[in-house]
């Protein structure tokens, strides 16, 4: 199978025009934890999980959570807000007052050591919102220490974009950054295991470089989220990066602006144009906070193909992101400024058990796990390039064929450069999708035939490979 294997990668990638799946010597110097493997992150907005908004009350969801499957709780940012120039009734948690204190609507700081026991006891990993690029304009810094900061051409602090409730910090200071990296330890003696960081790409990649490199001195497998897509974040500071390019495309593919082929030949190229590195870690995502809050909600992105686009982002090569609500069928567009509260009793399809399922079955599937452990994705032609995306992955024996309809019309095709079954010719309906693994097991749009057929083609598997090793 292996061998098999191998020539469809090369004639894949020929019949693409890609050079390599992973250019040879563009490698990070990052080691990974062994956890980050199979590991899916939920990111939890604490303002809008319960009516009382707290560590506390959030605390009594970890069971839920751990139920599901989740591995990684991803908090925004739980500092204290500015109220200069305060955004809405309660302000933007990116408008950070003091980095080594908690936001006092969300409890006490023995709050959140409780939250953060209680997270360990049950084997989550927690990683912390880093707002390391700008403070809120009335936080203590600006007052001990206003040379940190950029000014405008009045002498006044400098804001960014049109985030008129921060002041921007200049890392041409280094007290600056021994301040901030300070700050960050604090996090990780109090037993915190990493950090999203906020718009890392607008700070200097030398002091992310330099930063993670102490981090590791008091934590060496702490996991470091970039919200960025820059390549050279990813060498010496950043285990995964945000994916805007790929969620871009596939709002485009949902809305039907662009097809499967585009899609194809966007994965075929992404190496090269991005230059990252083969063994870092894409975040795949479907919606964040920003994508929920600002431009709308699953509904309204993916309409009729919600499910499908949340599979794809569980089988590309990647880690997994779940938005609070998400697993509740969420669909609406969260307040951020404000107090909106997540419905947690309208799944009216069956969220929670879909992702409990999808999770469960990525756990099943190292092919499915995240580089370096995880296959390469092995794109595969169709006789309906326009409509059917299909690829395999491969890692440690284990093989899935993944299969999409993205079109809204009911699809037969034909796919014969594959080798997990002996079928060629497969149907898929509208916005359908279709998982087969070597070991017979079948996901998502699978009939009894379908899944006997793949079952019947793992036993003969079994059967010749036990022939082979009796010889």
């Amino acid at each position: 199978m292996k061998r098999n294997l191998l020539f469809l990668i090369v004639a894949t990638f020929a019949l693409f025009g890609c050079k390599s799946a992973r250019p040879e010597g563009n490698f990070s110097n990052i080691e990974h934890p062994e956890w980050v493997k199979d590991a899916v992150i939920y990111e939890v907005n604490i303002r809008q999980y319960t009516p009382e908004g707290t560590f506390a009350a959030f605390e009594q969801h970890l069971d839920r959570l751990q139920q599901i499957g989740v591995d990684v709780l991803w908090l925004m940012p739980i500092h204290p807000i500015g109220e200069e120039g305060r955004k809405g009734t309660l302000g933007s948690y990116y408008s950070i007052k003091d980095y080594c204190e908690v936001n006092p609507e969300f409890g006490t700081m023995e709050d959140f050591k409780q939250l953060l026991e209680a997270a360990h006891q049950r084997g989550f990993k927690v990683i912390l919102d880093w707002v390391a690029n700008h403070t809120s304009r009335d936080a203590k810094w600006t007052v001990e220490h206003n040379d940190w900061y950029y000014k405008d051409s009045l002498g006044n602090l400098a804001i960014q974009y049109d985030w008129t409730d921060i002041a921007r910090l200049n890392y041409e200071n280094q007290d600056l950054r021994e301040e901030m990296i300070a700050a960050m330890k604090y996090w990780l003696e109090l037993g915190v295991d990493g950090f999203r960081c906020d718009v890392a790409a607008e700070l200097p990649t030398d002091f992310w470089n330099d930063a993670v490199a102490r981090l590791k001195e008091i934590n060496p497998d702490i996991f470091m989220l970039a919200e960025a897509e820059q390549a050279d974040l990813q060498y010496d500071a950043f285990n995964a990066h945000y994916t805007w390019d790929q969620m871009h495309n596939w709002y485009a593919l949902a809305a039907g602006k662009i097809d499967a082929d585009s899609i194809a030949n966007f994965y075929v190229n992404y190496q090269d144009r991005s230059g990252m590195p083969s063994n870092t870690i894409p975040m795949n995502f479907t919606t964040n906070h920003d994508q929920n809050s600002w431009y709308g909600t699953c509904t309204e992105m993916y309409g009729p193909a919600v499910r499908q686009f949340a599979v794809l982002s569980f089988v590309v090569p990647g880690m997994p992101l779940i938005y609070s609500g998400q697993e509740a069928s969420l669909d609406k567009r969260l307040e951020f400024f404000e107090k909106d509260l997540i419905d947690w009793e309208a799944d009216k399809n069956n969220m929670a058990d879909f992702y409990r399922e999808l999770i469960a079955m990525r756990d099943r599937h190292a092919c499915l796990w995240a580089q370096p452990w995880g296959g390469v994705m092995v794109i595969l032609p169709s006789d309906r390039p326009e409509e059917i995306f299909v690829f395999e992955r491969e890692a440690e024996g284990d093989l899935c064929l993944a299969m999409f309809n993205f079109s809204d019309q009911t699809v037969t095709f034909n796919v014969d450069n594959h080798v997990v079954t002996r079928d060629s010719e497969f149907t898929l309906p509208p916005h359908g999708y279709h998982l087969i693994f070597s070991i017979g097991e079948c996901f998502g749009d699978c009939d009894e035939a379908a899944e006997a057929e793949a079952e019947a083609d793992a036993d003969a598997e079994t059967e010749v490979e036990t022939e082979t090793t009796e010889k």
